[in-house]
């Protein structure tokens, strides 16, 4: 079966990790392309690409101010995103639940000389 389109959902435009990367650089607040361009050190118009696709399902949104254009992560559209992932959270616990349980086992039947060197 084809794969759909990377403008058709968030789920898709999301699956690309340079855009994961864009989003993350644009987390703390708007920034112009110029600024992402120096933080990613990507070419400008693989940049200008991506938040092409990133505007075109609305996970980005951009403002003018003068001549430059400033850009913004969307969070309400992550929402999607964060809903489907957080289905998931309690198998999450499990295997944390499971590492403690582990490694408490292991700190409890481990001799006196390896605790030592536990502590150390």
């Amino acid at each position: 079966m084809p794969r759909a389109a990377t403008t058709t959902d968030v789920f898709n435009a999301v699956a690309e990790p340079k855009r994961r990367r864009l989003l993350g650089a644009l987390k703390g607040g708007e920034r112009s392309v110029n600024d992402i361009v120096a933080a990613l050190k990507w070419p400008q118009p693989q940049v200008s690409k991506h938040l092409g696709v990133l505007r075109q399902v609305r996970l980005v949104s951009v403002r003018r101010e003068g001549r430059q254009r400033l850009y913004r992560v969307n969070a309400e559209r992550l929402k999607p995103i964060h809903d489907w992932v957080a289905t998931y959270e309690e198998l999450w616990q499990h295997q944390l639940e499971r590492i403690k349980a582990r490694a408490e086992t292991r700190g409890h039947t481990a001799g006196p000389s390896e605790t030592l060197h536990q502590k150390d």
